[in-house]
């Protein structure tokens, strides 16, 4: 019995120490050493694990730049410019700038613009809503208003507006990770440049319906009319499919085509408020100033007006006196 023991335990142990070989055998033939690099450039990395440059998260990102020794093709949009200068450092490379971007909201169908219709009762979701019905104010492609586009944002940087239905992006908090974008099953928002200022000029609107259409179920559409094509003398807005669209990269803020669009579907941000009222009202003011100065003497013709009122009076009493004096005489 007890050699039977013996026996099974001297056999097991040499089943494992037989595996073992073979395993550290394979660990070392296999083995495959990871360039320090990546910690190094992971390590300065923000750690969102949004997904905003492409991959599945930060540490991917870090093996995708130091695997290819470029950064072409590789951008950062929670650390920016700066970052992929620190990255650029530690791998040796030259780090190009890239214009900041932030997400946009492409629709003006508010509560105002789009009067709701019907109403939506299902499950709390832009995407099943999308593939259910139209929307509350009828618009094929307006926003369904349900926040698919603040879950999935990890920076909080979207709220849906109470008074307007609408998402209102947050430009201090977006990092341009894109995932709104995705999130979005009408492709509402787009990742457009920040712009001078944080200035930028857009048509605030998708519907390719055809103007007296679109305009029913939204008075703020495009009616794809084409005016602001004609007016803009840099070739950056184009008309496809009865949707106007404008190229920020062509784009000068010009803002010629604001006033003429018939429907203010588009839209000047962070532009200063026209001075135009103002100044006609100074205008007003000034003429009216120059109407009263033109009415009321001044001094000097006051005292001409006196002199020539006291004269006139003298005159009138001498020809009175001597109407009295030919009387007497007679």
């Amino acid at each position: 019995m007890d050699t039977i023991i013996v026996a099974s335990l001297v056999s097991l142990g040499g089943i494992g120490f037989f595996a073992a070989v073979l395993l550290f055998g394979a660990a070392k033939k296999f083995k495959v050493e990871e360039d320090p690099k990546i910690d190094e450039v992971n390590e300065i990395l923000p750690s969102a694990n949004c997904g905003g440059c492409g991959y599945a998260g930060c540490r991917n990102f870090a093996e995708g730049i130091v695997k290819n020794r470029s950064l072409d093709g590789f951008f950062c949009p929670v650390g920016g410019n700066e970052l992929m200068k620190q990255i650029a450092e530690i791998m040796g490379l030259t780090a190009q700038e890239k214009e900041p971007m932030v997400a946009v909201v492409r629709c003006s169908g508010s509560f105002k613009n789009s009067p709701a219709k019907n109403q939506f009762d299902g499950v709390s979701s832009c995407k099943s809503a999308h593939m259910l019905y139209a929307g509350p104010g009828g618009c094929p492609n307006g926003c369904l208003g349900l926040g698919d586009c603040v879950t999935s944002c990890p920076f909080d940087a979207i709220k849906i507006s109470s008074e307007t239905g609408l998402p209102i992006v947050d430009e201090e908090k977006c990092t341009a990770c894109n995932n709104c974008v995705v999130a979005c099953p009408r492709s509402i928002i787009e990742l457009r440049n920040k712009g001078k200022k944080n200035k930028r000029v857009f048509v605030s609107c998708i519907n390719k319906e055809k103007g007296a259409v679109a305009k029913k179920n939204c008075s703020a559409a495009c009616i794809g009319c084409g005016k602001c094509v004609k007016e803009c003398p840099f070739d950056a807005i184009v008309l496809e499919n009865n949707l106007a669209y404008i190229d920020f990269e062509k784009c000068k803020l010009c803002k010629k085509c604001v006033p003429v669009c018939p429907t203010g579907a588009i839209l000047a941000i962070n532009f200063p408020e026209p001075k135009k009222i103002e100044s006609t009202d100074k205008k007003e003011k000034i003429e009216l100033n120059k109407k009263d100065s033109l009415n009321t003497p001044n001094s000097t013709q006051k005292n001409m007006n006196n002199n020539e009122n006291k004269t006139k009076a003298s005159d009138s009493e001498n020809n009175s006196d001597k109407k009295e004096l030919v009387v007497e005489e007679k």
